[in-house]
């Protein structure tokens, strides 16, 4: 069966495989077990809504990775990765959901018959999607194998992005500029939230005449009021109240790359310290965005941007930033380089993070942030929503 949706050629998906091996071969594994969706994905083009079951990508010294996952998926998986049928197998239902067996037993099988049970064994240990009885049933069906944690060893070569994932994202830039430019068109007193949040889901999901959009990692986060000191929030049916501040933290999303932005509005009458909050973000993250350039640290461009806060009497407890591009629920961070104090990794030439640069009281908060893309000169942000408080009357 040939793929019918492949996102990119087969020599970038060689390019990602020669990576991942090379760094394989660094920590001395001999085998890799994927368990990260998006990991899966950008090794191997795999895009479905399984993950809520035990899948995996196994990457090995040579040949394509294999997928492995259960039986209804298996067809999917035939339909998105770009090597052969033989290298997708699967478990029968009867491994789903149930105290009597666990599919990881047959994933000891598989390795077995392909030769890949016996070595050193990279896992994603610490993630979303790998459970401790995963862990227990390999240890116990591969007694010939030494197990390493290799959590993020994929998430790092995915930190430089390529032409065309930089392309995508410009995409996605597009459709997060279009959810805000329909927050501020819809948006006033009375209104229910969640008539709001559909409204930012229609435009997420129609994109562009020239492309859709797709589902966002995390769903919109949209605190009013007191609730602002929640970074966290969702929405409910309550109507929005003139007088009051929310912020929306959303991101556009194509062919599963993220662009997150966030801004606040406020209807009716903008509280002084908003306008005070507004006023220092703007000015750290100009002095922020002066830093981000290749060469600097994470840490560097961090603290460009506490410095100006600082001065202003505002503390930001939190990181100002972290990696993004593909991801899967719940949550669309790659878990690599943050932008904080003590993160000396190097600034390059085709880096993406989400300039987050909120912050939280105990009854209120403020957030305006930017995804950013390091060049070769300097940065660009990838949203076109004006930076600045959006206020409506």
């Amino acid at each position: 069966m040939v793929a019918t949706k492949l996102n990119f050629g087969l020599e970038e998906y060689q390019t990602r495989l020669r990576k991942t091996r090379l760094e394989m071969q660094r920590r001395g594994i001999d085998a890799l077990i994927l368990s990260e969706p998006a990991n899966m994905a950008w090794l191997t083009g795999y895009d479905g809504w399984s993950f809520y079951n035990h899948q995996a990508v196994i990457v090995s010294p040579e040949g394509d990775p294999i997928w492995w996952g259960r039986c209804s998926d298996e067809n999917g998986a035939k339909r998105t990765v770009y090597f052969s049928d033989e290298n997708c197998v699967s478990y029968c239902d009867s491994y789903v959901q149930t105290p009597a067996c666990h599919p990881m037993e047959d994933l000891c099988k598989v390795l077995a018959d392909r030769k890949l049970d016996k070595g050193v064994i990279g896992l994603e240990k610490d993630n979303y999607y790998f459970s401790a009885t995963a862990f227990e049933t390999l240890v116990a069906g591969l007694p010939n194998a030494k197990f390493v944690d290799a959590t993020v060893l994929v998430n790092w070569q995915r930190a430089v992005k390529s032409p065309r994932e930089i392309e995508y994202m410009r995409n996605a830039g597009q459709i997060v500029t279009r959810m805000h430019e329909r927050i501020l068109e819809k948006m006033e007193p009375a209104m229910r939230k969640c008539d709001l949040v559909a409204e930012i889901y229609e435009a997420a999901l129609r994109g562009t005449p020239e492309f859709g959009g797709d589902y966002p990692s995390i769903v919109p986060m949209l605190p009013s009021g007191s609730e602002l000191s929640a970074c966290h929030l969702t929405w409910d049916d309550q109507p929005l109240r003139n007088n009051e501040g929310t912020y929306f933290e959303i991101a556009g999303v194509y062919k599963r790359y993220h662009v997150p932005t966030a801004r606040t509005y406020c209807l009716g009458k903008v509280p002084q310290h908003f306008l005070d909050a507004e006023e220092a973000t703007l000015e750290g993250m100009e002095v922020g965005l002066e830093v981000a350039k290749p060469g600097a640290t994470c840490e560097d461009w961090a603290v460009a941007f506490f410095d100006v806060l600082e001065k202003y009497g505002l503390e930001k407890t939190t990181r100002a930033g972290y990696s993004v591009g593909l991801s899967y629920p719940p949550d669309w961070g790659e878990h690599t380089m943050s932008l904080r104090r003590g993160d000396r990794t190097v600034l390059e030439p085709g880096m993406i993070f989400h300039f987050m640069t909120g912050f939280w009281y105990e009854d209120w908060g403020f957030e305006i942030t930017e995804t950013v893309l390091i060049t070769s000169d300097g940065n660009e942000c990838l949203s076109k929503v004006p930076r600045k408080l959006f206020a409506k009357h």
